[in-house]
C-alpha cells in the first residue's frame, strides 16, 4: 500500500519554479527518496511533464559512483538539460557528490532548470543553505510518518495502531512489516549499522563507546530537562568516564545533525525571552528511541509527549518548552515565587498555542494540576490540554480546551477547533 505524504507534496509543489534549490532533508529511512523519486515524480507525470524533461540520479548507488565527480556529472547533465521548456533535476543523497554546493549553485543559475535534492545530514545541507547557497536554497524537512500518515497502512482501529506506533515508530518500512519481531530487529540493526556508523564516519569520531553511552542517556531521559553539564556529571558518576564538557556538546551536535534528536529550548512566557539551558531532547522517531534501549523503557506518557512534539513540528510550528513564573499563596496564606512548566509553546506565523500533554486525567485534582501552569498565562493565545483518554473536545470556564489525543493527531486543523 502506498502511504500518501500529501503535506510534503504540497510543500514541493508550492516551490516549483521558484529559482531555488529545493533541499529535502531528514533522517535515514524517513522516506525522502520515495517522496522525491516516486510521489513527486508521479505528480509531475500527472501534470503532463514529459519523462525526458526529468533527470534522476541517486548518488548512493554503485552505478552512480562516477557521477560523484562534479565535472563528470555536469557533462552527463548537459545534453539532458538542453531540451526546451522546464527541466527537473532530482538528486538523491547529494552530500556524496564532491563540491556539491558549487554544482547546485551552477544548476540553479541555468534558465528553466528546477533542482531538487535529498540528503541525510544537516551538517552537509542545512548549514550550507544559509551560507554557501547564498539565498538559493529552500529546505523541506521530512519527518518519519506521523500517526495520521501511519494509520493509512492499518485496518485494525486507532487504539491498536497507536500501540504499534508508540512502540515501533513511524519509519515507512517499519509500518509495512508484519510482526513485532521483524520491526524490532530492523530498528536495532538500523540504529547500529546505519545511524551510529554514519555519525562516526562523517564526524571522524574515535570514542564510539562514549557516543553510544550519550545516546542511551538521552533515550532514557526523553522529554526531561537536561544540559551538557548534567550529562557530563552522569558520565563521571555512573560511567566513571572523564569525558569533557566540550566533547558532550560536540556529540549532541552530531546527533542533531543526523536528525536523530531535536532540542526544545526553554522560553519565559511572561518575560518573552529564551532562558537557555537546560533543554529537552526528543527523538525524531520513537521507534528508534525504543530500539536503542531494548524496548525496556516504554513509558507511554513520555512517548506520547514525544509524539505530540513531532506532530507540532510536522505542522510547521517552532516548538519550545514554556516557563511561567508567578507568585502564589500557600495553604498558610504566604506568597512564594513559583515556576511552572508548559510542555509546549507552539508558534507559527503570528499564531501561538500553549499545550500540555496529560496521559490521563482521572479526577479534578489531576485536572487542576495539569492546568495550573496554563492559568498563569495572561495573554489571549489558545491553551490546550491533550489527553490520551477519548473525550469530547470542550472548553472550561477559563477557556482552556481539553482534547483527546486521537482527535489532535488525526485532524490537521485540530488546534483551530
Amino acid at each position: 500500500m502506498e502511504i500518501k505524504r500529501n503535506k510534503y507534496l504540497r510543500d514541493l509543489a508550492a516551490r516549483r519554479g521558484n529559482g531555488l534549490v529545493k533541499v529535502v532533508t531528514g533522517a535515514r529511512r524517513a522516506g525522502k527518496s520515495y517522496l522525491l523519486f516516486n510521489l513527486f515524480r508521479n505528480l509531475l507525470r500527472e501534470e503532463g511533464v514529459e519523462d525526458d524533461h526529468v533527470v534522476e540520479i541517486a548518488f548512493d548507488l554503485r552505478s552512480s559512483r562516477p557521477l560523484r565527480d562534479p565535472d563528470v556529472l555536469l557533462a552527463h547533465l548537459e545534453p539532458r538539460l538542453s531540451v526546451g521548456g522546464e527541466r527537473y533535476v532530482l538528486l538523491d543523497e547529494v552530500q556524496l557528490l564532491d563540491d556539491f554546493v558549487e554544482v547546485l549553485n551552477e544548476l540553479a543559475r541555468m534558465p528553466g532548470v528546477d533542482v531538487y535534492v535529498t540528503g541525510s545530514n544537516s551538517k552537509f545541507l542545512s548549514t550550507d543553505i544559509a551560507t554557501e547557497f547564498r539565498g538559493r536554497g529552500d529546505e523541506v524537512h521530512v519527518l518519519p510518518l506521523t500517526f495520521g500518515e501511519f494509520i493509512q497502512a492499518r485496518y485494525d482501529g486507532e487504539a491498536r495502531a497507536w500501540a504499534d506506533y508508540v512502540e515501533f515508530g513511524g519509519l515507512p518500512l517499519v509500518a509495512t512489516m508484519a510482526t513485532p519481531e521483524q520491526k524490532s530487529a530492523y530498528l536495532k540493526n538500523l540504529f547500529e549499522e546505519t545511524y551510529i556508523a554514519d555519525i562516526v564516519e562523517r564526524n571522524g569520531l574515535r570514542k564510539t563507546q562514549e557516543l553510544e553511552d550519550l545516546i542511551d542517556v538521552l533515550a532514557s531521559a526523553t522529554g526531561s530537562l537536561t544540559n551538557a553539564a548534567k550529562i557530563q556529571a552522569t558520565f563521571k558518576s555512573a560511567l566513571k568516564s572523564d569525558i569533557s564538557l566540550n566533547t558532550v556538546k560536540a556529540y549532541i551536535g552530531c546527533l542533531e545533525d543526523s536528525f536523530l534528536v531535536s532540542a526544545a529550548s526553554r522560553y519565559d512566557i511572561k518575560g518573552r525571552k529564551y532562558i537557555g539551558a537546560p533543554l529537552k531532547y526528543y527523538f525524531e522517531d520513537v521507534g528508534l528511541r525504543n530500539a536503542r534501549i531494548g524496548f525496556r523503557q516504554s513509558e507511554e506518557n513520555h512517548l506520547m509527549e514525544n509524539v505530540i512534539y513531532n506532530e507540532l513540528r510536522y505542522r510547521g510550528f517552532s516548538v519550545d518548552v514554556g516557563v511561567v513564573k508567578r507568585r502564589e499563596y500557600d495553604e498558610k496564606g504566604v506568597q512564594h515565587p513559583v515556576t511552572r512548566e508548559v510542555d509546549f509553546v507552539a508558534t507559527l506565523a503570528g499564531r501561538r498555542y500553549y499545550i500540555q500533554s496529560a496521559f490521563a486525567i482521572p479526577d479534578a485534582e489531576k485536572a487542576a494540576q495539569e492546568k495550573a501552569s496554563l492559568l498563569g498565562i495572561d495573554d489571549s493565545f489558545k491553551k490546550i490540554v491533550i489527553v490520551k483518554d477519548v473525550v469530547n473536545t470542550s472548553s472550561d470556564e477559563h477557556g482552556i480546551v481539553t482534547m483527546g489525543l486521537f482527535d489532535f493527531l488525526l485532524d490537521p486543523d485540530s488546534l483551530e477547533r
